[in-house]
């Protein structure tokens, strides 16, 4: 068996879907993560860097050799690794793994070992605070996550601040009082409310705001500060019980290293489409593992990431939650055939069953929306004095 084709498709809202084809007529799928998003008739940047993989080191071998390929993938680029190397080979990766299960007849997470677990929590997003259009955002977000419960899940997430000042005021530390405190008395205790502060704050906010919010004791506090100042979360993480979570920006294990010998997280989130796909995913988990830290890995796009996830998490003893935004969205359903796979009870996601990652494309689907209704404009965020600042 060797890869003989490749098609990398863009499809709505701002997805890429890769199929690699066999000799043998046999198709993997992964997903590769836009990175840099679609900007006017502008491909994302991954798509070059698929192609060049592809050419240089996958089309004509054995699509079973995926840690050859991998680390010919990683190793041969003398400037590697970062968001759009890794998001190629990951997408390239979840294929691979998706033709190797295929051929030999069972899921993936048969071939890391078997699972660790029956099935796969997850968590809801909560929108806690949009001043264009929300009058009263603790309102709001309570009446969202209390929905969410009624629906089955038992934890949510939310992002309890706007932009902020490198130094804010107490009002916005109260206003995110008031949002968590909301949602907190909504759910009650038996409920699990993870907070991310997606990066917005500054070193000095970070502390001020865990010390805030750290009675309503949140799940975990999710990038309280941007990657690039992670040399600064062991402070963070010695002045308050929330457990730190970070890694959604982090793209390979030595990234992560650092923080796990720092005991600076407590929660590792890599992305498998940006983290170097299932190989590197496991591989980060493992090492994480090692320093009594879980996983919950990020997923704020398509259905075949959230399925090669899934793979990830129930092959990961130390898996913790996993983060979804296409449960009950019929727009990411219209490309998957079998929808039920994605059916959770009680806020929880069955292992999927059938061979590779277990996920049926409606390929006609795929080709008639790709290219299609995919700008998409991330204006930066500014501060009031008309600095830009995190978003």
């Amino acid at each position: 068996m060797h890869v003989t084709d490749y098609e990398l498709y863009a499809v709505p809202p701002r997805w890429q879907f890769l199929k690699l084809e066999t000799n043998d007529g046999r198709v993997g799928w992964g997903e590769v993560y836009t990175k840099w998003h679609f900007a006017g008739d502008s491909e994302p940047a991954t798509r070059s860097a698929v192609d060049q993989l592809m050419h240089q080191y996958v089309l004509g071998e054995d699509p079973s050799r995926i840690e050859y390929l991998w680390q010919a993938m990683y190793r041969s680029s003398f400037y590697r690794s970062g968001p759009v190397h890794m998001s190629a080979i990951a997408g390239i990766d979840e294929a691979l793994w998706d033709l190797k299960g295929k051929a030999a007849g069972m899921p993936v997470y048969e071939l890391l070992g078997g699972p660790a677990r029956d099935r796969v929590r997850l968590y809801q997003h909560v929108r806690a605070h949009d001043a264009d259009d929300v009058a009263d955002p603790a309102a709001a977000a309570a009446d969202e996550a209390r929905e969410h419960v009624e629906a089955g899940y038992t934890a949510v997430k939310l992002v309890p601040t706007g932009g902020l000042e490198i130094i804010d005021t107490p009002a916005a530390v109260d206003e995110a009082r008031e949002i968590v405190g909301a949602v907190r008395d909504a759910v009650g205790p038996e409920i699990d409310v993870a907070l991310d502060f997606h990066g917005r704050a500054s070193k000095a906010m970070a502390r001020r705001l865990a010390t805030a919010l750290e009675e309503f004791q949140p799940m975990f506090v999710e990038e309280p500060i941007t990657p690039e100042h992670d040399h600064a979360l062991p402070r963070i993480a010695e002045g308050t019980t929330i457990p730190i979570a970070t890694g959604e920006r982090l793209y390979a294990r030595d990234e992560f290293r650092p923080l796990l010998e720092a005991d600076a997280v407590d929660v590792v989130q890599p992305d498998v489409s940006s983290a170097g796909g299932i190989t590197e995913t496991k591989k980060i988990a493992d090492m994480a593992e090692t320093y009594d830290a879980a996983i919950a890995p990020h997923c704020p796009i398509g259905p075949l990431a959230l399925v090669a996830s899934l793979h990830v998490d129930a092959a990961a003893p130390n898996a913790l939650i996993q983060e979804q935004v296409v449960v009950g969205d019929e727009d990411a359903m219209r490309y998957v055939e079998n929808d039920d796979l994605f059916e959770p009870t009680d806020g929880y996601l069955d292992l999927p069953a059938e061979p590779g990652l277990g996920i049926d494309v409606d390929e006609g689907r795929v080709r008639e929306l790709a290219g299609t209704d995919l700008g998409f404009d991330r204006s930066p965020g500014h501060r009031a004095d008309g600095s830009v600042g995190e978003r």
